[in-house]
Parts: C-alpha cells; sequence; structure tokens
C-alpha cells in the first residue's frame, strides 16, 4: 500500500473548503471511537451546519442494525457532517448522502458504482461504503442531523475475516491504491452540490431511484423492529421507504432494513 497516497493534508483540505458550507470547520483525529459520536456532541454544542468531523481509523465505528465498521487505520474515508435540516428534508438526508457518495466514487475514480437500499454504496456487486444517518428531534422539529460515511479506500478487505465476502473497496475495484485525499475533496464537493439541491427542493429521488439495483427483485428484509418481511421490491417513495410487494398482493412500506436477494 502507497503511504502518500493515504496521507491527508488538513491544511489543503481546509483551504479547499474556504467559504463553503460542508467542510468550512474541519474537526481531524487520528482516532475515534465514532465520528458520529464526536460529531453529535458537537452539534448539541451548537458547532456550525456543515462541520465535518473526519478520522483516520473507528474504534467503535457503527453500520445499520448496530453492527460495526471495521477500518484499519489511514485506510478510508470516515466522516461525519453536521447538518440541520427541516423536517421535510430530514428523511431525504440518507438518500442524498448515498447519492452523493456514488457521485464522488465516479468522478474521481471513474469506477462504475450502484446503491443497495436504503444506503450502501456498491462496486462490482459488492458493497464498498455506506451511510448512517442520526438525528435528535425536539418537538416534531429536528434539532441537527448527523450523517455518517464510511467508505473502503486502500483497504485490502480480503485480509479482514470479521468482513464478509460481499465486501469490496476501491483499490480492489481499480486494481491499484487511490489517494485518499483526491477521493474526499470529491465527496465534500459532491455532498455540498446535493445538499444544497435538496434545501432547494431539487429533485433527489429519481437520480437515487435510478441506482438502485434492489428495485424489481425479490428480496428478504431484516429489520431492527418487527419481523424480515419476504417480496418483490417494487419501488421506493418520496421519503426513500422501499415498497414491498409480498405474496398476499398486500404493499408495505419500509423506512428501514438489511435487504438481501431471495
Amino acid at each position: 500500500m502507497g503511504k502518500s497516497l493515504n496521507q491527508l493534508s488538513i491544511a489543503a483540505l481546509k483551504a479547499a473548503r474556504a467559504g463553503k458550507l460542508i467542510g468550512r470547520r474541519v474537526v481531524y483525529l487520528a482516532q475515534a471511537a465514532s465520528t458520529n459520536e464526536v460529531a453529535k456532541g458537537l452539534a448539541r454544542r451548537r458547532a456550525a451546519e456543515g462541520t465535518v468531523v473526519l478520522a483516520d481509523e473507528q474504534t467503535a465505528g457503527k453500520g445499520r442494525l448496530g453492527r460495526a465498521w471495521t477500518s484499519p487505520p489511514g485506510a478510508s474515508i470516515l466522516l461525519s457532517v453536521i447538518l440541520r435540516p427541516t423536517a421535510s428534508q430530514l428523511p431525504k438526508l440518507t438518500m442524498m448522502a448515498a447519492l452523493a457518495t456514488a457521485r464522488a466514487v465516479e468522478t474521481a475514480t471513474g469506477l462504475s458504482t450502484r446503491l443497495k437500499w436504503p444506503n450502501d454504496v456498491m462496486m462490482g456487486g459488492k458493497k464498498a461504503g455506506g451511510i448512517l444517518l442520526e438525528a435528535e428531534i425536539t418537538g416534531e422539529r429536528p434539532t441537527f442531523a448527523v450523517v455518517g460515511i464510511g467508505l473502503n479506500v486502500n483497504f485490502d478487505v480480503r485480509t479482514a475475516p470479521e468482513i464478509p465476502e460481499t465486501a469490496t473497496s476501491i483499490s480492489l475495484e481499480l486494481g491499484h491504491d487511490f489517494p485518499r485525499q483526491e477521493l474526499l475533496l470529491a465527496l465534500l464537493e459532491e455532498l455540498e452540490s446535493a445538499y444544497l439541491a435538496l434545501k432547494a427542493g431539487g429533485p433527489i429521488r429519481e437520480e437515487w431511484r435510478a441506482r438502485l439495483e434492489t428495485l424489481g427483485r425479490r428480496v428478504r428484509v431484516a429489520r431492527m423492529m418487527g419481523p424480515p418481511e419476504e417480496g418483490v421490491a417494487e419501488d421506493v417513495d418520496e421519503q426513500g421507504q422501499l415498497l414491498l410487494r409480498r405474496a398476499d398482493g398486500s404493499l408495505l412500506a419500509l423506512s428501514e432494513g438489511d435487504v438481501s436477494l431471495r
């Protein structure tokens, strides 16, 4: 692994994001238990919208359904962004972030990406990244939201026995290592573009929907709350919920879950 390709220049990163919304402030940590937890703490202390918490290593990184997110030091992009969306924008943040991540990977590396509902970034049929949205609500209004993004860059997932065979990384897909700094800059720029478009009422769902490899397929959805469901992944609604057609013909809207093909 080329060490120089994994190095980040925080000074150059801050200079590139000067005057922007996403990355207007960058909090860099060599190691964090979870960038989402750090970001939530900052948000509660009224950190500015667009603040980015960036770590080279997470010791207790989180994925969906309470799973751990594993990554060796300096090999991945591990960040969380503090946002202050409206109640109507909040449900769309996961699709916004997944779309921005897919765009950034394609722009920077030339690799083709797909998305698996609700928030996995796929390459070559395997998972290379994921999104974790957390928010705090006061009444019916979000106080803040934190969007966490984990993306395997120069990480040979085959060397980590705890990671399933359904995982991959950018270096594995390219056949060589890739500069993390270049990809990080592209990701922050795409996040800014997608978030500002969302705030302006622009379409997010259609492009996100077009990238979903899940639709039209028979799936099983394991859920954190409630029993698993099976059926055909028929569509997604404006809030990003999966519309699952059961065998009895009923249509179920799911807001969370882990999809596997049947």
